[in-house]
């Protein structure tokens, strides 16, 4: 199409937070892409410099609604690296129950809620479910399952505040705990259910080379702990990530960029790249599911990301069964520890993708320094490549088409534009045609 063209989206929807999107075209060749993160930066590092460590999994819980309990995670283990405190077996495994609740109501959001109208072409999950109503009713009855386990562990759902440097402020009552297992026994059928229906789905052919990154862990599927690998080849301790992945910062956006050293590369961190890397340590249901759904693996498709979620649901499910079952209150349910100057850092996999931390402390216990690098800021420098190869099939669309179809590519990376920054306004100057 010829011409200089404009197209504004003012808002992306399904995504949280704003932002813009500006693509510049030479008739229908493709130029530039940028992602253009207009809000002013959150500064969550800035305001935990001078705090005491006991306040860091309480402010850093406030950086996302949907996925705080990644933050926690990321933070107290990190913290608890600098002080040499050293997790029990049980508020390991408690810790892990605690992250399958998150993993739960995030995937079961994103999948029904803010994904799935993609491949129906309806704006929102309220119009999906004049289509699909048993399925929608049953993802929002998944999402409240993770609620529930929230509430019980975090002592509440939104912004959890139970979560302690050494462990738990307070350990649950097993009946608490027990009283979960009906639903959760349905949850896992449904959530097998739900993984069939969305692998049905019509899938865009639109493969990329990534090179997917991801924590993985020798004895289990990573969630807490492991180290950083790739699907490249290269496998890193966490204390060594910012010599392998570091932060920068480009013109058009207020939230940081991440790339690969010293090739400056992108990556992809997410559920395709777990999957990708440690596929052969999901539960049994969901190591069975993996193999039945038609999807050759290692997945580089970002639209067929939702079948990935629906795995992690289903394992998230076998693996939070597995644990209350087995849970006997713990005693005591934190570890003692001694402030010290230190530093420490680690990384967890988010709903979204792998969260590194690292932190400085004084001899008084007080934040020094601190960096949060979010699974969204990893991703940002991927997405734009991914814009980059996929315009060029979309092009043959009026403005609304290709700004959709834009928005269709960004939310299967489920941004949460508010821990990287915020996100979307699509500018589209299509200049004149060679």
């Amino acid at each position: 199409m010829s011409g200089p063209r404009t197209v504004k989206i003012e808002a992306l929807t399904r995504v949280e937070g704003e932002g813009g999107l500006y693509v510049q075209l030479d008739g229908n060749h493709v130029e530039d892409v940028k992602l253009s993160i207009y809000e002013p930066p959150r500064v969550f590092e800035a305001f935990l410099r001078g705090r005491p460590l006991e306040d860091v999994p309480d402010i850093t819980a406030r950086i996302c609604g949907i996925c705080p309990i990644a933050y926690q995670m990321s933070c107290v283990h990190a913290l608890e690296a600098a002080l040499g405190v050293t997790m029990s077996p049980e508020i390991r495994l408690l810790r892990r129950l605690l992250y399958c609740g998150e993993w739960i109501e995030s995937h079961a959001l994103h999948m029904h809620l803010l994904h799935a109208p993609d491949f129906f072409g309806v704006d929102s999950g309220i119009e999906l479910a004049d289509q699909f109503p048993d399925e929608v009713t049953r993802g929002l009855r998944l999402k409240k399952h993770g609620n529930e386990l929230l509430e019980v562990l975090g002592g509440r759902a939104i912004h959890p505040i139970n979560v302690a440097v050494g462990g738990f402020y307070k350990a649950p009552e097993k009946d608490d705990l027990l009283r979960l297992l009906p639903d959760f026994d349905w949850g896992l059928e449904a959530a097998i259910a739900t993984t069939r229906w969305v692998a049905t789905f019509d899938f865009p052919d639109f493969t990329r080379d990534y090179d997917t990154v991801a924590l993985q862990h020798p004895d289990e599927y990573a969630m807490n702990e492991g180290r950083v690998a790739s699907t490249r080849g290269a496998v890193v301790a966490v204390e060594d990530y910012e010599q392998h992945y570091e932060e920068f910062h480009v013109e058009h956006s207020t939230a940081l960029h991440s790339r690969r050293t010293p090739d400056h590369a992108s990556y992809h961190v997410g559920p395709l790249a777990r999957l990708n890397l440690n596929r052969e340590q999901l539960a049994p249901a969901a190591r069975r599911l993996a193999d039945e759904v038609d999807i050759d693996w290692p997945c580089r498709n970002p639209f067929q990301s939702i079948i990935a979620r629906g795995l992690e649901l289903v394992h998230a499910y076998e693996e939070a069964i597995s644990i209350i079952r087995q849970y006997k209150p713990l005693s005591p349910s934190r570890t003692p520890y001694d402030a010290r100057t230190s530093s420490g850092c680690a990384a967890t996999e988010a709903p979204r993708g792998l969260l590194y931390h690292r932190y400085q402390i004084d001899d008084a216990g007080k934040i020094t320094f601190a960096k949060i690098a979010p699974p969204t800021s990893q991703n940002q420098q991927q997405i734009e490549a991914d814009l980059h190869a996929w315009l060029p099939s979309i092009l043959n669309g009026d403005d609304d088409h290709t700004a959709m179809q834009c928005e269709r590519l960004v939310r299967c990376y489920d941004p949460c534009i508010s821990c990287a920054t915020h996100f979307l306004k699509l500018t589209v100057d299509r200049g004149e045609s060679a």
